[in-house]
């Protein structure tokens, strides 16, 4: 399997930053990005081994599901922190795009791969995937439910302090206005399949973002195809987001898997600007939890 990924990546410190990209320290954030980068070579990549302590070598781990992969961070102008990420193993692209739009361009980098991988992934460089089996589900799915379906994972955060919690931090948006006219979550609404010996359930979501999308060869040549594909847009939320995740919106239909199996496929979210500012347990459960 071949699989090249598009990540853009954007850093430049304000005081009244919003996101993660702007209002974190530089060394803060240059490891959050390494923890991102790492994670597809730690998962996806030959970069995995298995330590024989008689023999004192390491041998290869995982080739049953290792692929070749390619990874092209996209930054514009010197507005980024490449020079803290060596060793991390990407193709740097650089462009003079404005910095809200630089997923568009990573568009454009995905569509040169046309023909020469099997998966086109876009995410945020604030994200982790932790699953070696991460496109091994999507290719299930696919298998199930046919190609106009597509599967966004659910993205979460983890707090350790005042006590363990895991929150999904993409539920329904506050105005469900903000996705009309972009699909139709009526249709095939939700649909489920036996996998790992148990029935697992997918939804039609009002809010399918998840700052990332995972396509396979022939999703991506029919989006790509399209002619507003990788036309700057703030149609769903603002730029960021319809970067991720406007023309899965309007060309497939999008689910995430129903919340009682949420994990089934899932993204962590490493910025923790949910779950780090708005919750708090009640009295020391975690299973009560209070928004601030």
């Amino acid at each position: 399997m071949r699989i090249l990924f598009a990540i853009p990546h954007y850093f430049s410190r304000t005081l009244a930053g919003h996101y993660g990209s702007e209002r974190s320290a530089p060394e803060a954030r240059a490891s959050t990005i390494r923890l991102c980068l790492a994670s597809l070579r730690q998962n996806f990549s030959e970069a995995q081994g298995l330590i024989d302590g008689l023999q004192g070598q390491i041998h290869a781990a995982n080739p049953d599901f290792s692929a070749r992969i390619t990874i092209a961070l996209c930054t514009t102008g010197d507005s980024h922190l490449v020079a803290d990420l060596a060793g991390c193993g990407f193709d740097h692209v650089r462009t003079q795009a404005d910095p809200r739009l630089i997923g568009f361009e990573c568009h454009k980098v995905l569509r040169s791969g046309l023909g020469h991988y099997d998966y086109f992934a876009y995410l945020e460089d604030d994200l982790r995937i932790s699953d070696a089996l991460f496109f091994t589900k999507l290719g299930w799915f696919n298998t199930q439910f046919g190609d106009a379906a597509l599967l966004q994972p659910n993205r979460f955060e983890l707090a350790a302090e005042p006590a363990a919690y895991k929150l999904y931090i993409d539920g329904n948006p506050h105005d469900r206005r903000l996705g009309a006219g972009l699909q139709r979550v009526d249709a095939e609404r939700r649909m489920a399949a036996s996998a790992f010996g148990r029935q697992v359930a997918f939804q039609r979501v009002d809010n399918p973002h998840s700052g990332c999308f995972f396509l396979n060869a022939a999703q991506f040549a029919r989006w790509a195809s399209e002619p507003d594909f990788a036309v700057p847009s703030t149609a769903f939320c603002g730029p960021l987001e319809s970067a991720a995740t406007l023309g899965i919106m309007r060309y497939f239909r999008a689910y995430k898997p129903a919340r009682e199996n949420a994990a089934f496929l899932e993204i962590e979210h490493l910025d923790r600007r949910y779950l780090g500012r708005r919750l708090t347990t009640i009295a020391g459960d975690p299973a009560s939890v209070r928004w601030d």
